[in-house]
């Protein structure tokens, strides 16, 4: 695999860890969006909502328990806002924009723009961040972030590793439980039987039918 091979394979392994949309939100209405992040993972994003005259807009994000990471409230319309968190457990994190409209007035819709990172995606390694602060230069930069992108490459096969192994377990689990639910059922199905073959036999011969 040459050089450009690996730098295609890198990029693609860089796009699933960005998501970008754009929606509508609907005057007096709320959107979320959710998603599950592991423990320990940087969160960073962007998001922009367009104008609409005496219309209010918040933004809040916050994880199953109700915990608010990052609030906005009366969001200044055509400007890209920022926000940053890191997930201290695996949680299902909750992404919401609400609208509000004055009772004497007719809103209406606004595009809201929201990109979302996470994980080496959301680390900046430009400037003062990582590289002045510990006096990189350019290439100890890039091979730094090329070293950590591997390091979270391997977190992630070790996670599906892991999920493999439990999804396993469950599912000769759930085998081991059919197979006895089975085998109770057919000694159940035999005991009828036979009770139902004794039962007949006896009727019948109180009926003076058979011998």
């Amino acid at each position: 695999m040459n050089q450009a091979h690996v730098k295609a394979f890198l990029a693609v392994l860089l796009i699933v860890q960005v998501h970008g949309i754009m929606f509508y939100l609907e005057p007096n209405s709320h959107k979320c969006l959710k998603e599950e992040v592991h423990a320990n993972v940087l969160v960073t994003g962007e998001y922009e909502v367009s104008e609409a005259m005496g219309q209010k807009a918040n933004f809040v994000v916050q994880d199953s328990k109700g915990h608010i990471l990052s609030q906005k409230e009366d969001i200044p319309y055509g400007k890209i806002l920022k926000f940053s968190f890191v997930t201290e457990t695996y949680d299902t994190f909750e992404i919401c924009f609400l609208s509000r409209v004055p009772s004497h007035q007719r809103g209406i819709k606004q595009e809201v723009k929201l990109i979302t990172k996470r994980g080496i995606e959301a680390k900046s390694y430009e400037g003062s961040l990582i590289g002045e602060a510990a006096k990189l230069k350019p290439v100890e930069v890039e091979l730094k972030r090329l070293e950590d992108l591997s390091e979270a490459i391997v977190q992630d096969f070790a996670r599906m590793r892991k999920n493999e192994e439990e999804m396993r377990d469950t599912n000769e689990a759930t085998n081991a439980r059919v197979l006895y639910f089975s085998l109770f059922s057919i000694c159940i199905l035999f005991g009828l039987s036979t009770w139902q073959l004794f039962y007949f036999r006896r009727f019948f011969r109180m009926k003076k039918l058979i011998e």
